[in-house]
Formats: C-alpha cells, structure tokens, sequence
C-alpha cells in the first residue's frame, strides 16, 4: 500500500494554542477549590453508582461502532465489526493522549489500515458522525433545559441559552445541508472542486485533492438513501441518551442537588466545549465547561469540580486502555498516530475481518 513519507511529529500551532487553552481554563476551574474540600467531596462518594458510571459510559463505545458501520456501508457492503471497533478505540484513545483532537485523523488512519477503505472516506463519515453529534445534543439540550426550568435567557458563562441552542443549531444545520447538496450533486461538486484546485495548484497535487474529494463523497453515500439516514440518526440518539445516563449516575454519586435534566444538559456543554482542538484528553475544557453549568443550578464550585473530575478521570482510563490494546492488536504505534497522513489507499483493496489476518 502507497503511503507519503513519514512527517517529523510535532505540536504545530494548533498543537500548542490547544494545550494553552487547555491549561488556562484548567487553572480557572481550580483557582478558588481547595483541596480538602475536593478530599470531602470524593469521601462521601456513592460507590455504586460511580461504578455504574464508569461501565455505562464504556459501553457507549461498542454503540458508536454500530453506527460507524451504517456510515460505512460502502455499495451495499457492511465492514465487519471488529476492525471497526479498534479504529474507533484507538482514535479515542489517541484523543486521550494526543493534542489537537488527533484521534479524529487516528481513527481514520486505523480504519484504512485494518479494512482497506479510504482515509477520505472514513474521514468522512466520522465528519458526518460529529454534524448529527452536535444536533442530538442540540436537540437534548434544548429539551434538558426546558424540563430543568431554564428560559432562553438564562446564563451559562457569558453565554445565554437561547444563543447557545440557536448558534449551534444553525451551524450544525448548515454544515449538514452542504454535505446533502454535496452528494446529490456529486458531478457538479466534482467540476468544481477540479476546476478550483486545477487553477490553483500543481497537477501532482491538484490530482491528490480530487482522489481525496472523491472519497469525501463515498463517505457521505449514506445521505443519499434516507431510512439509512434516519437509521443513524436514530442511533445517535442513543448513544448520546446512554451517554447522558452515564452522567446522572454520576450525578447521584456525587448527591448533587440538580434535577436528573441537569445530566443531559451537562453533557452538552462540555460537549460543545470540547468540540475545538485542545490538549490531550481535553482536560480543561471538561472541567471548565462542568463548573459554569452546574453553578447555574447552585451548585458549589468545590463540588462542581469534583464531580468533573470525578467523571473525567474515571471514564478516561477504560477507553484508553482498550485503545493501547487495539494499537497493539493493529500492530501499531503511538508514532503512527502522530505521523498519520491520508495515503491512498488501492480501490482492490481487501477488507480485513481480524486485523491480524493476512
């Protein structure tokens, strides 16, 4: 299989602003919390409900690998389930321990390694994942809200409610209608884009662009026949509603005073705040996005913080360390990761059931 040299790992700019972020807003979210009161907080925690936690929130996981697969049911053809799992293990994983959300182009990078099908085409679908991510949690959010008292104008941060659900809505919305027009209008969006590059770029790379659009668009086949659509929306829904679930059992194991909404409406926000490319594991951004949400509910920063850590923790070892087994399982490396870059990929090449087989 071709594949581009190898690239000199680094941070890059987006690296570097990402990890800055990160950490400004870690040191805000901690500035006032004393560590003893962290201490307290984590005693008096409900042991079983933690515990449940931690399960649900993985088993949510094995439920984004089935809807990946509808994604990537290429000509009539489903990818066998296993190697799908460890590429979407070992991208989160790598979002763990990578800057700049990584695991996105990781997960893509798995997925051609240990099935055959194009970086641009996995990319794509985990592009259209992310769009219809961000309107279910809109969706959930606007309905969390509303059933947890809040009007439009009520303030999470400097940010209203209502711009919060309005802004995001119609980003997602957009993004979602340009991808629709993009695959049904696949030879007018092939010319333009050949016409575009071609005046503007070398042959050589002009040519690459295209191939790498081309499979842009096999990866977004799954617009075109609408029960499949609603098939993966529907499924979206669930995982994002398991997701939420993993969040309220925290909630009573950390006795917060909230309504059971306030889960759902926590794990939109921090959602939202994570979106950008960050530092690994988006510590931060997790923490800040926990504290300003629950504050608007009464909740004290000590426990507000405790609660986000006690999450974020928690559910970032399992998924992460079966992403290390993945990694191994794929015969790859953490390097790999890093220098991941959209080779192209044969159209004859095999699909793996089992990424140790031939």
């Amino acid at each position: 299989m071709a594949s581009n040299p190898p690239r000199k790992p680094g941070l890059g700019w987006t690296g570097v602003g990402g990890i800055l972020l990160s950490a400004v807003l870690l040191v805000w979210a901690l500035h006032d919390v004393r560590p003893a009161e962290l201490r307290e907080h984590f005693a008096s925690v409900r042991m079983w409900p933690f515990i449940g936690m931690i399960v649900v929130a993985t088993l949510v996981f094995p439920l984004r690998t089935v809807r990946w697969r509808y994604l990537l049911r290429l000509d009539g053809e489903t990818l066998p389930w296993i190697p799908l799992w460890h590429s979407l293990a070992i991208g989160f994983m790598a979002n763990n321990l990578l800057p700049a959300r990584t695991g996105e182009i990781a997960r893509a990078y798995a997925a051609q390694k240990l099935t055959g099908v194009k970086f641009s085409t996995a990319a794509a679908t985990i592009a259209v994942e992310r769009v219809l991510d961000g309107i279910t949690l809109v969706t959930l959010l606007a309905l969390a809200a509303a059933a947890g008292g809040f009007t439009a104008d009520a303030t999470f941060g400097r940010v209203t409610l209502g711009q919060l659900i309005t802004g995001t809505a119609l980003a997602f919305a957009g993004l979602l209608v340009v991808a629709f027009i993009a695959v049904l209008q696949q030879e007018r969006a092939t010319r333009l884009v050949h016409t575009v590059v071609g005046a503007v770029l070398p042959t050589r790379w002009a040519e690459r662009i295209e191939r790498f659009f081309v499979g842009l668009l096999e990866g977004l086949e799954a617009l075109r026949n609408p029960r499949r659509f609603l098939s993966i929306a529907a499924w979206s829904f669930v995982v994002w509603g398991v997701n939420g679930f993993s969040f309220l059992l925290c909630v009573y194991a950390f006795s917060l005073p909230v309504p059971w909404s306030a889960a759902f409406v926590v794990q939109s926000l921090i959602a939202f705040g994570v979106a950008a490319p960050q530092a690994p594991g988006f510590f931060g951004a997790f923490e800040f996005a926990s504290r300003i949400t629950l504050i608007a509910y009464g909740v004290s920063p000590a426990l507000a913080v405790s609660y986000a850590l006690g999450y974020h923790i928690s559910t970032f070892i399992p998924i992460t360390l079966l992403g290390m087994y993945s990694l191994s399982r794929a015969h790859l490396h953490i390097a790999d990761l890093r220098q991941a870059a959209p080779a192209p990929a044969p159209a004859s090449a095999p699909v793996r059931g089992d990424p140790e087989g031939p």
